[in-house]
């Protein structure tokens, strides 16, 4: 297994784990899966934000997962807050990939001078939740049905994790 920054290159890989979480899950809240036009965007936006994608790779070189953050807000004041996300592939769930990536997720954040890291997850996903507290994100509230999926209302956690940086924040 090795860590790698994902690139272009994996968007395919990527694809299909969205796809499979958009279409058997409630990671994410979309009733459609993606198409590579999607993705592009989606790396573009990632690329010119600075924002990692950091997949785990096995040793014929498949992605068995991915991390990573976002904004969280649009407004310029939020510019110290990510939003973080993980998926792993449903092959390999279940095997300790997550702790992996959440833990490169948190020390990318802290080296780019972000403070504080958002997880917004669903209720249920219970495997998620643990995962985040167990480095260190506390539950700052949950907003209920909130949305709407596979015939339910579906609630939310907001979990937040506070660094350290940056040392020295600026307005503006």
């Amino acid at each position: 297994m090795k860590i790698i920054n994902c690139d272009f290159k994996y968007a395919s890989e990527i694809l299909d784990i969205f796809n499979e979480a958009i279409l058997n899950t409630t990671a994410l809240y979309d009733y459609k899966p993606w198409n590579m036009e999607i993705m592009k965007a989606w790396f573009e936006f990632k690329v010119m934000h600075n924002f990692p994608v950091i997949g785990l790779v096995d040793d014929a070189g498949k992605l068995m997962g991915f991390g990573s953050y976002g904004m969280f807000r649009l407004r310029p004041a939020y510019k110290y807050t990510v939003e973080n996300s993980v998926y792993i592939h449903k092959n390999y769930r279940g095997k300790g990939l997550g702790k992996i990536l959440l833990q490169e997720i948190i020390k990318n954040a802290r080296a780019q001078n972000f403070h504080s890291i958002i997880a917004v997850i669903d209720t249920e996903n219970e495997s998620s939740i643990k995962l985040h507290e167990k480095y260190g994100f506390k539950n700052v509230g949950i907003l209920p049905q909130v949305g709407y999926k596979f015939g339910k209302w579906l609630d939310v956690i907001f979990m937040q994790l506070i660094l350290e940086t940056p040392t020295r924040p600026v307005e503006g």
